[in-house]
């Protein structure tokens, strides 16, 4: 039986996740940091949980000091939060999220690749988001670029030791992080699909996963413009001084 480990498994895509590869066989180690919500979240499924804050990297490492060996471990968790108005720049917002997406996933990682057998993966969630310089995303999309060069750059870097590494760049997923959105989500996927394609794109070891096709094209297409001409389109998304 393979053994799969998913950090931020007490919701949304990661509770997905964990579910799904239950159903399809796999031993799972749910992560997150509330041990009564992720019971609670996972009842009813036969699961190792493994609880820690991202932040506290010497509990984090005893936490999972004594895990069997890993086939497959999903750094999936994270937080998203905007910056209003950049005229009056939040630092502290700005290394709160810093802090959880891009910092929390290192401690992650100081603490997990040496749990990967030889030939496993690491999968990374970031965000499409990357794709484009997006208004008031200046943390979150800050926090993403970051994973998705850390990302990278772990994948060459690993292979010698014989660990696979994947990107994952979900469009607008339903979960109660995106619910919090005042601002329209086109393209918008349930976890489920999320999960599918995710699972789809780990099975086939793609060293990059995004979705939802139609979504990533035309983001895609939009960040092959020249800046300047983005960054005009752009400007009106922003929102009016009060």
């Amino acid at each position: 039986m393979k053994r799969v480990l998913i950090t931020g498994a007490n919701s949304g895509i990661g509770l997905q996740l964990a579910r799904d590869y239950h159903t399809d066989g796999w031993q799972v180690v749910a992560c997150g940091r509330n041990r009564e919500k992720l019971a609670q979240a996972l009842e009813g499924i036969d699961c190792e949980l493994c609880v820690f804050d991202m932040l506290q990297p010497e509990s984090m490492q005893q936490a999972v000091s004594e895990l069997a060996p890993l086939d497959l471990v999903i750094l999936n968790a994270g937080n998203c939060e905007y910056i209003d108005d950049a005229s009056q720049f939040d630092a502290e917002l700005f290394a709160r999220v810093v802090n959880a997406n891009l910092i929390g996933t290192a401690n992650c990682l100081s603490a997990m690749i040496p749990r990967v057998k030889r030939g496993g993966r690491i999968a990374v969630v970031s965000s499409s988001v990357t794709f484009l310089p997006l208004t008031r995303a200046e943390a979150y999309g800050a926090s993403k670029a970051g994973l998705d060069y850390l990302t990278r750059t772990l994948a060459i870097d690993l292979a010698p030791h014989h660990v696979n590494v994947s990107l994952i760049r979900p469009g607008f997923v339903d979960t109660p992080l995106t619910r919090k959105n005042d601002f329209p989500m086109p393209g918008r996927v349930s976890p489920a699909q999320a999960s599918a394609a995710i699972r789809k794109g780990l099975g086939k070891g793609k060293p990059e996963i995004c979705f939802p096709f139609g979504f990533i094209t035309v983001l895609r297409l939009l960040s092959w413009l020249p800046h300047r001409l983005w960054a005009a389109l752009a400007r009106r998304t922003v929102r009016s001084e009060p």
